[in-house]
């Protein structure tokens, strides 16, 4: 899942869409033996760890573009099939740029005494003793081949350098470190206090807390005034946007330098956890810094950006923390790190993987109902949490539908996202090429796109009409306690009659509220109702969201059965709807 808090911030564009008016309908609700199936198959002979552990143990990370992505949609395509799914297949998108796969790595210090550390590479960063192969031009028939020289050995992968500490915040202390990186293993962050721990990381949402989302109101109407110039909200932003400037900055002067590797500190977490993400590509500054978020610009995977890097990577704080302070104590720091990596060329594209379950009805077995989760991750960990466990709840909801016999009246479609790490693309992009899309204004982050600003158009796709609704779940392994009703206040009668049923499983509260950071925006965009479900945080953002913690072992096992049989149930309901689900107004 992208970082919630961050793309949150970002959401304040309010998309302009025409008006429509909700007429009042009976609420559709299931009858009870079918709900009683959905729980019986869903909480009693339940197949979401089996699957979890297959995803996260067996296939491990799946990041973006890499081979153990592809063998987990492949994996996801045969095992849909083998439950009786249909048109089971994988769906292109792209060309998104290269693979990366981590071979081998080992870091630690080794002067002025040894000790291991722990740290994690970056995605996509360059290893040491990176070789190009060229192809070998074939012999020309009739002439003898010329005598050639033994191929060249591999260059080694290891290094053992000297450590520099970055003890620079602006220009004039970079200057200071002219000409003294290159080859240097250059430490970027400061220190970072740990505090011990004396509330334990779990965490459920409380009585009060579930309250308040409840009582939120209705995002479109919260009118955003806008903010004085000189008043401390706008200084604390102009300061996040320097110290985000000054950042690039820095980045750009110790690539440009020539540093044999950069370290960060893992920006939060304790006790050996890291969260690590992708790495860094040099950029150039514009004079307005805003006009940054708007220009063209490398990512990691492009593969012209891999001049534009050096090998980098995250240390837990514990570790990063010691060897700066034995830096400023006088100490000279040397570090050997080993660091191979296998950069894949051989295919831009990515893929989800798409399945359904038929419709029954004539007259709206052509009408769609979706449900899906993300299936790429990133790489420290095995993708757990984020999110393994929604793709497994959402295989295991159409699975429950099918065990328990249920013939949906319209088609239910599962759909198993990718590259959404990289900013929700495999979403985006089936949105677009088979739904519609929004030209001009703001994009999904609430940038302004590039090219001459016009007024925000909805460009209406083929299923534009048959798209019921979407439902997501990607916000680690809590069992689900309500629905994020993104402002649909329609949805509302709907959501309170199917939540029911579940009230002695904690499932009850429904809010306005919008939520950001994940799949269901691509719907949500152009008007379709794309719904994520409320779950428990758990640990998820203290200790595995984006990192090596991310592993099998921190999923609850019956918070998982209780979401995929909610989903299940949701899913089912709304596909035996008389009408499409009610879209909500949309402001003018």
């Amino acid at each position: 899942m992208l970082r919630r808090k961050l793309v949150g911030a970002m959401l304040v564009y309010a998309f302009l869409l025409p008006t429509t008016l909700l007429a009042q309908t009976p609420v559709y609700t299931a009858p009870k033996a079918d709900i009683d199936k959905i729980k019986e198959e869903g909480l009693k002979h339940s197949q979401i760890m089996n699957t979890l552990n297959y995803l996260t143990n067996v296939i491990g990370q799946r990041l973006t573009a890499s081979r153990n992505l592809k063998h987990a949609n492949e994996w996801t395509r045969d095992t849909l099939t083998k439950w009786g799914l249909e048109n089971a297949h994988l769906e292109a998108w792209g060309p998104f740029g290269r693979g990366w796969e981590l071979e081998r790595f080992s870091a630690q210090v080794t002067s002025p005494y040894s000790f291991p550390v722990i740290a994690y590479p970056k995605a996509w960063s360059p290893g040491f003793g990176s070789q190009v192969v060229m192809p070998v031009a074939p012999a020309v028939k009739g002439k003898k081949s010329k005598a050639t020289a033994a191929p060249a050995a591999a260059p080694s992968t290891t290094i053992t350098a000297d450590v520099v500490y970055l003890d620079a915040h602006d220009e004039a202390g970079l200057a200071k470190y002219k000409g003294q990186l290159k080859g240097k293993i250059v430490f970027m962050s400061g220190t970072r206090e740990l505090k011990a721990d004396f509330e334990g990381m779990g965490h459920r949402f409380s009585a009060q807390e579930l309250l308040d989302m409840a009582n939120a109101p209705d995002p479109d109407a919260v009118v955003r005034a806008a903010v004085p110039a000189n008043s401390p909200n706008q200084a604390n932003m102009q300061d996040r946007l320097k110290r985000f400037i000054d950042g690039l900055k820095r980045a750009k002067f110790v690539i440009d330098e020539g540093a044999a590797m950069v370290v960060d500190n893992s920006f939060k977490g304790s006790g050996g956890t890291i969260f690590v993400s992708a790495a860094s590509v040099a950029a150039d500054i514009p004079a307005n810094p805003m006009d940054f978020f708007s220009q063209k610009r490398l990512s990691p995977w492009d593969k012209e950006a891999e001049a534009k890097m050096v090998p980098q990577m995250t240390m837990a704080t514990e570790d990063y923390n010691r060897i700066v302070r034995m830096i400023e104590a006088g100490e000279k720091v040397q570090m050997t790190i080993d660091l191979k990596v296998k950069y894949l060329d051989d295919d831009p594209m990515v893929y989800n993987t798409i399945a359904e379950i038929p419709g029954t009805d004539p007259a709206l077995k052509d009408q769609v109902v979706m449900l899906g989760g993300h299936m790429d991750s990133w790489h420290s960990g095995t993708g757990a949490t984020d999110n393994a466990a929604g793709v497994s709840v959402a295989m295991e909801a159409v699975r429950i539908l099918k065990a328990a016999g249920l013939k949906p009246r319209r088609t239910i479609r599962i759909a198993l996202w990718t590259g959404e790490e990289q900013g929700l693309i495999g979403s985006r992009e089936y949105v677009t090429k088979h739904l519609g899309e929004i030209k001009g204004g703001r994009n999904i982050f609430g940038v302004p796109q590039s090219g001459p600003q016009q007024k925000p158009e909805l460009i209406k796709g083929a299923e534009y009409e048959k798209i019921s609704a979407y439902y997501n779940l990607d916000n680690g392994t809590g069992k689900i306690r309500g629905v994020y009703m993104q402002g649909n206040e329609a949805a509302r009668p709907y959501f309170r009659a199917w939540l029911a049923p579940f009230l002695d499983m904690d499932a009850a509260t429904l809010t306005l509220s919008n939520t950001g950071g994940t799949d269901h925006l691509s719907f949500d965009r152009i008007g379709i109702p794309g719904f994520q479900f409320i779950q428990d945080e758990v640990e998820y953002d203290e200790r595995t969201h984006h990192s090596n913690q991310d592993v099998f072992d921190r999923i609850q096992a019956g918070d998982m059965m209780q979401a995929a049989t909610i989903m299940a149930a949701f899913v089912y309901q709304t596909a035996q709807m008389d009408e499409r689900f009610p879209r909500k107004p949309m402001q003018n």
